[in-house]
């Protein structure tokens, strides 16, 4: 019917036809086309398989074609569904690893591919074909309405504060940044921590590793850093550890203030190891959806040897050999592929600076995992139990620590000056043995002189209470006061 045949309101104009608006008609053709496409279009049959074997925790299926990391949900009469992913097969035989308990499973139980992810057609969002690499791979909410929360593995709230708003189901994994397209490390942080500031300083999307043994003081350093670190969002990701410290770390360390910009991703020692590497992953996912935001991010994963144990634990299930201690190659090779997820953005829009935890087992340096880590990352500061038990915290040993970046990101004055604070502090370890039993000679070596004098004031300047804040404004001044003798 025409609008000219309508009684209208003298006060209410009728509307302008579609035609009168620009784009407005093509753009609803074009809308209704893609989502009539999608109902009309056939979909392949669903191919079932059977559960026939349970071996630790790898699932066997017979009968499914589904590819390696596609979802696969475990259907059994005694239990609910259980959600499994492939992670490799052997003829037609495909297995699996549980996402959950697989108590009460049964041999026969049917293995089905999950269903297939189906956004909601919208006016101005993507098309069907979009999705269609997507197919079968694992999404997770991501989105600002996470900031403030604690999640699990699976995107589900830790917190008890309700559903998630303000978030979109995406993929994990996505394809990597060109190296030429990232800006180089060019900008300091400030971390908070003086001995870093000063000694071993960070570069704003730097990846730097935290090496210690257990009990030295790696979460409490990762709490400090998470309270004064200069970020927009700081992420969190505790991965493999003990259950009770992920409420200590929120309420503790994290506290109102910080926790209003974190999102905590927990998965601890207890969760399946699918679990704990889906953890890891879920963390960089989304530290990188803040980052092409444009912000500055602090990612904190702890840590980097769960997660290859995790790796480790579904290699050797599916039959994969050992190689170095224990650990098969493919565990080497998933490191760096999430290590390299962190850094600059595209271009320089947004930065991920990220500090992963390594567990030396043993207090070894030489841990194979632990020796990988250092090789493909920017930096490591290693934790000392001798210092630890001597009452010095945080405790960093200066010596065999290092900052790939520091040289790029400081002053010259700055590098020169600590250059030197590691040369008067390294000569009093080295002449420590001679100067405690007494064979020493007060004249002996001028150096080893300067550095005793210099010692008590070195050691005071490398120390902080975990409440102390020195910011990098400062450090510098306080460094040269420590050895202002070897600078005359």
């Amino acid at each position: 019917m025409s609008t000219d045949t309508l009684d209208l309101p003298d006060d209410l104009e009728a509307p302008e036809p579609p035609e009168a608006v620009d784009g407005t008609e093509t753009q609803w053709l074009d809308f209704f086309q893609r989502a009539q496409g999608r109902v009309v279009r056939g979909s392949a049959l669903e191919m079932r398989g059977t559960l026939t074997r349970l071996a630790g925790l790898v699932l066997e299926a017979s009968g499914l074609r589904a590819p390696v990391g596609s979802q696969c949900v475990v259907t059994s009469r005694a239990r609910e569904p259980v959600l499994a992913e492939v992670v490799g097969f052997a003829n037609d035989r495909a297995f699996l690893m549980p996402a959950g308990d697989v108590h009460g499973l049964s041999s026969g139980a049917s293995v089905a591919p999950a269903a297939h992810y189906v956004p909601v057609p919208r006016l101005h969002g993507a098309t069907a074909a979009d999705f269609a690499s997507d197919t079968g791979m694992l999404r997770l909410p991501l989105g600002d309405g996470l900031l403030g929360r604690v999640v699990d593995s699976q995107g589900k709230p830790l917190d008890r504060m309700g559903p998630i708003p303000n978030v979109a189901a995406k993929p994990l994994e996505r394809k990597p940044i060109n190296a030429m397209d990232r800006d180089p490390v060019r900008q300091s942080l400030d971390t908070g921590v003086r001995a870093i500031n000063a000694l071993l300083t960070v570069g704003r999307g730097q990846r730097i590793g935290l090496f210690s043994g257990s009990g030295v003081g790696k979460s409490v350093l990762l709490g400090m850093m998470a309270r004064y670190t200069q970020a927009d969002v700081i992420v969190v990701g505790l991965i493999g550890e003990r259950g009770r410290e992920v409420k200590e770390f929120i309420e503790d360390i994290l506290g109102a203030e910080g926790r209003a910009r974190s999102v905590v991703v927990a998965a601890p020692a207890d969760a399946p190891p699918l679990l704990r590497m889906q953890g890891a992953n879920y963390a960089t996912a989304i530290a990188e959806s803040f980052r092409d935001q444009g912000q500055h991010v602090l990612l904190l994963m702890d840590s980097l040897t769960r997660y290859a144990m995790a790796q480790r634990e579904i290699a050797l299930a599916i039959g994969e050999p050992p190689a170095t201690k224990g650990y098969p190659p493919s565990c080497f090779a998933k490191l760096p592929m999430l290590v390299e997820r962190s850094g600059n953005g595209l271009n320089g829009v947004g930065s991920i600076t990220a500090f992963y935890t390594v567990l030396s087992e043993g207090d070894d340096q030489q841990d194979p995992i632990a020796d990988a880590a250092r090789a493909i990352l920017d930096g490591h500061i290693v934790l000392s139990r001798s210092l630890a038990e001597s009452g010095h915290y945080p405790a960093i040993d200066i010596e065999q620590s290092a900052s790939r970046v520091m040289h790029n990101v400081v002053t010259r004055e700055h590098f020169e000056l600590a250059r030197r604070f590691r040369a008067v502090y390294s000569k009093y370890e080295k002449g420590r043995d001679l100067v405690q039993i007494g064979a020493y000679a007060q004249g002996s070596d001028p150096a080893l002189d300067e550095a005793i004098a210099l010692h008590e004031d070195m050691s005071r300047f490398l120390q902080q209470d975990m409440f102390e804040s020195s910011p990098m404004a400062s450090v510098v001044g306080h460094m040269a006061q420590a050895c202002n003798a070897a600078l005359a």
